[in-house]
């Protein structure tokens, strides 16, 4: 389970978040590309823009659902 106190740094505030966990899979960024991406250089993803309408939202929760790693967490 995703921890908000490891929460990485390029995760915008808000609902989603993505935490120290992630093996950069591209799982979340295939199902919201809207709303993940890669930080290269440490080679994980973020959430760079918190969803804006039901359609990312439901995308963002496909993500953290789907993760292998259950990085991806949701506050709120």
């Amino acid at each position: 389970m995703a921890d908000l106190e490891n929460k990485q740094p390029e995760s915008v505030d808000g609902k989603f978040y993505v935490d120290d966990q992630c093996i950069d899979c591209d799982l979340c960024r295939e199902t919201a590309p809207e709303n993940f991406k890669r930080q290269e250089d440490g080679g994980y993803s973020y959430v760079y823009k918190q969803p804006e309408n039901d359609d990312e939202a439901t995308q963002c929760q496909e993500a953290m659902e789907g993760c292998p790693v259950e990085a991806i967490g949701e506050d709120g």
